[in-house]
């Protein structure tokens, strides 16, 4: 079974440093999964709690970045300060829903913010969009 949890631990590490190049896969979470599942089943003997405690807080504010990333997309699209809230939002909201909700809340939560700004569908599709591509950038 540890051999199982080894192999896991080092797979989710690996998919992790894709997913910093990939948009799709959630590389800091996958990583930071990874280094704690490999030094848990260590006993916390080589990498003590305190390291992982760093490295999670160091993963926490990776993970902010990204979603402040794609409100700055959508606050350089010129999309009002309601988009850019809704992709706040969205961007909470969207780690309950799993990986696509991390992907898609911040883009629905810009598309409604803007939408309730202006009542202009072109401008809250740019809005959506904008916040899609700052979030695949970051």
């Amino acid at each position: 079974m540890e051999t199982l949890l080894l192999a896991a631990a080092i797979v989710a590490v690996l998919l992790g440093l894709a997913g910093i190049i990939l948009p799709l896969l959630p590389g800091v979470p996958l990583i930071f999964g990874g280094l704690w599942l490999i030094a848990w089943l260590d006993g916390f003997s080589r990498v003590s709690v305190t390291t992982v405690v760093v490295i999670a807080a160091m993963a926490a504010i990776a993970w902010l970045v990204d979603y402040i990333a794609a409100a700055l997309g959508v606050r350089q699209a010129g999309a009002s300060r309601l988009a850019v809230l809704g992709a706040a939002i969205g961007a909470v909201i969207g780690i309950a829903a799993g990986l696509a909700g991390v992907i898609v809340g911040p883009v629905i939560g810009a598309v409604i913010g803007e939408w309730f700004a202006r009542r202009n569908h072109v401008q809250a599709a740019r809005a959506g969009v904008a916040a899609g591509l700052g979030f695949i950038l970051a």
